[in-house]
């Protein structure tokens, strides 16, 4: 049988377009390939946590020492405390968190004591308050926190203060924030943030500046970011998490700093628990994305990081309670080998 011109002129256009389709895929496919092989980020094993897998726990950092307790395993609430030698690489039980079991907390450094509060003991909120003397290895209850009891609140600190601030107080999502005077054991609330309600949200230090976002209220994640300068105590807003060039928005993640850039990982984005990873410029206000984390999926993690070095730790993914331990090098090129 005769081929016709007409039918062998469909026949070559098919063919032609077929092919342009599997070019046009092979390149976006190149492309998508090439972008992640241009992200930049190592994550290395480090030493398994020695006690119970848990997530939700408290952690601080102080020098070249983390301190991790509380949480919850799956089945029960926690009271053990731990440290993490970051040079050492290894972990040594301290003595237990003097307040009741509980998780979702929160934790704050200063001046080379540790300060430990609020959370949930599988019945309510909680709103007392504990210093950790590291040298003697002791806790002492301090003023309790003066606002409404609470759990996934957030802690940071600044040279001669802790602030604790958000939070969910078991009927409303809180946007407070109250700042503690070791000197005095003290507290008193601040004025003039100007974002929204949340709880579980993130927060890392870059000098004497606190950004914070991501975290979630009424069911909907938030995206607004706000810096927070602990000289004047004035927070700002900056653009959005969301934007048509990235989407950081998640709740539940971890927040942590290298250098002059902070991090934002892991967490519950929304659509499923991520191991995504994000770097802020501040001197840009620009998010870029790094290699994901290289362990399990997961929220409620923790995180130790004391300007040079971070790590990220414990948490969960769905009913799995995680005990591995990550070291994140944000400039060298990803080796899934070590």
């Amino acid at each position: 049988m005769k081929t016709s011109n007409r039918l062998r002129t469909y026949l070559i256009t098919d063919v032609k377009i077929y092919l342009g389709l599997v070019i046009v895929f092979f390149g976006l496919s190149c492309s998508s390939d090439d972008d992640d092989d241009d992200r930049l980020g190592n994550w290395v094993d480090s030493s398994v946590f020695d006690g119970t897998p848990r997530s939700s726990a408290v952690a601080f950092t102080i020098g070249s020492k983390g301190y991790m307790g509380t949480g919850f395993d799956g089945d029960d609430y926690l009271k053990d405390f731990w440290m993490y030698d970051l040079d050492g690489n290894f972990w040594s039980q301290l003595a237990d968190f003097s307040g009741s079991a509980r998780s979702a907390g929160v934790a704050f450094a200063n001046d080379g004591n540790g300060y430990a509060g609020l959370g949930f003991d599988g019945d309510n909120e909680l709103g007392d308050f504990y210093k950790y003397n590291p040298a003697t290895n002791v806790w002492d209850s301090i003023t309790p926190f003066p606002g409404t009891p609470r759990r996934g609140a957030v802690a940071f600190n600044s040279e001669t203060s802790g602030y604790v601030g958000t939070g969910f107080d078991g009927d409303n999502d809180k946007k407070d924030f109250w700042k503690y005077s070791p000197q005095t054991d003290s507290w008193q609330e601040l004025v003039g943030f100007g974002g929204n309600k949340r709880r579980e949200a993130t927060t890392f230090t870059i000098g004497d500046k606190v950004y914070m976002g991501t975290g979630v209220s009424n069911g909907l994640d938030q995206d607004d970011l706000w810096v927070f300068d602990t000289n004047t105590e004035v927070w700002s807003a900056l653009t959005d998490l969301d934007t048509d060039d990235y989407d950081v928005t998640r709740s539940n993640a971890i927040g942590f700093t290298i250098g002059d850039r902070g991090y934002i990982a892991c967490g519950d984005s929304g659509g499923g628990v991520t191991t995504t990873v994000w770097e802020y410029n501040p001197s840009t206000d620009f998010w870029e994305e790094k290699t994901s984390f290289e362990g399990a999926t997961r929220q409620d993690a923790i995180t130790f990081y004391n300007g040079t070095r971070a790590f990220v730790a414990l948490g969960r993914s769905g009913n799995l309670y995680l005990d591995d331990n990550w070291e994140f090098f944000p400039f060298e090129e990803e080796d899934e080998d070590d």
